[in-house]
């Protein structure tokens, strides 16, 4: 079994949180392979003094639905102060940390660049610099490693709390490699230790590593979740339902307008690599079109070491928006919510002047063809940052 990063501070004789004043930023996937949350394993043994707990989006216990802001609050099992970085406030203030000497992070990623915890540590990181304090990350297995990193990068003028820092969609790195590169590629200058995982292979999908699987989120349930998210969260960019409000979220996808059978013909026809899509009818209880019967596909993974996420997301995309008329993109705050995860205005652009005739596995080539120069550049950065 891969030892964490929580259980090697845990067995050291000498820990490198000992006699510090603790600040943990953790949600529900902060555990160890017994499934004890490091809230808990913090809190409870007398060499840690651990002060305050960090919400991200979520919350610590994982309770709030996505893009709900969380609250400052106490935690009622510790006792101990809460304070939210995902309210009005999304940095780690000075202030917030002046009572502290280091802050700890222990959170389970899913290695893309939509997900914002990753950001919530980002901007940890900038706030433990600011305040000349230490960060601490405990680091986890990338979930979905074997996916090669694919992608655009975000350019400055268009990043956001779902893309930033210069990642592609799919970036390939855990959680303490992210924070190398946060700090050095981006000269945040932090005190940054990163207690590392053992006996952990980057070649291998996170149900072989023996540990157990605690959903990040509330719409991240399963593996089989993550595995599909990098490429069907542009759904969310859209009027369709990605699936959130069923038990399937980011597998199922569909509108109250998609003919189920020929979508699904349509798609299997593009010949997509360890993919099938089944005709799907669900009805969300929640989210976008709550309660309608909507027609549309499952993504079935037959193949994970073949599929591309990327790929196959930004086909289904294509497709739908070429064949469907009713499909439109949301927006928020007059800001289409697609150029916030696409990381700017192209891939919009691209899909509202496509024409129908070139197939939807062609354009979606075109695309990420465009985008290999920036993958290209970020895998020159980060191989500086690779620690397995």
């Amino acid at each position: 079994m891969v030892r964490l990063g929580i259980e090697s501070v845990l067995e050291s004789q000498n820990s490198v949180l000992a006699d510090d004043r603790l600040g943990l930023i953790t949600n529900p996937s902060g555990v160890d392979s017994e499934l004890r949350t490091t809230i808990d394993l913090l809190a409870d043994r007398d060499e840690f003094d651990l002060r305050k707990l960090f919400g991200p989006e979520h919350g610590i216990r994982g309770s709030e639905q996505a893009g709900v802001e969380v609250e400052d609050s106490i935690d009622e099992k510790t006792g101990l102060p809460v304070k939210s970085l995902y309210g009005e406030e999304k940095h780690l203030r000075p202030e917030m940390i002046a009572d502290l000497d280091t802050v700890v992070y222990d959170m389970q990623d899913i290695g893309c660049r939509f997900y914002t915890l990753i950001y919530t540590l980002a901007y940890a990181l900038e706030g433990v610099a600011e305040a000349g304090k230490r960060m601490v990350v405990l680091d986890r297995p990338n979930p979905i490693a074997p996916v090669a990193p694919a992608g655009n990068r975000v350019p400055d003028a268009h990043s956001s709390f779902v893309g930033n820092y210069g990642l592609p969609i799919v970036h390939g790195m855990t959680v303490g490699e992210l924070a190398t590169y946060f700090n050095d590629e981006f000269d945040i200058g932090a005190d940054l230790l990163v207690v590392e995982l053992d006996d952990w292979d980057r070649n291998v999908w996170y149900d072989a590593t023996d540990l157990p699987w605690v959903y990040p989120s509330p719409n991240m349930p399963t593996l089989g979740t993550a595995t599909v998210y990098p490429g069907t969260c542009f759904f969310e960019g859209t009027n369709l339902s990605e699936g959130r409000g069923t038990t399937k979220p980011f597998e199922l996808v569909g509108a109250p307008w998609i003919d189920a059978e020929s979508w699904a013909d349509s798609l299997n026809a593009a010949g997509l690599s360890g993919v099938a899509f089944r005709p799907a009818y669900f009805t969300p209880m929640f989210s976008k079109h709550e309660r309608d019967d909507i027609e549309g596909v499952q993504v079935h993974v037959l193949d994970r070491d073949d599929f591309e996420p990327v790929r196959v997301g930004l086909t289904m995309l294509i497709s739908a928006f070429t064949t469907y008329d009713d499909c439109d993109w949301v927006s928020y705050d007059d800001e289409f919510f697609i150029d916030k995860l696409a990381g700017g205005t192209y891939l919009r652009k691209t899909i509202d002047e496509a024409d129908s005739a070139n197939g939807a596995r062609d354009i979606a080539d075109g695309i990420i063809d465009r985008w290999d120069d920036d993958r290209a550049a970020f895998l020159d950065a980060r191989e500086r940052h690779l620690r397995y």
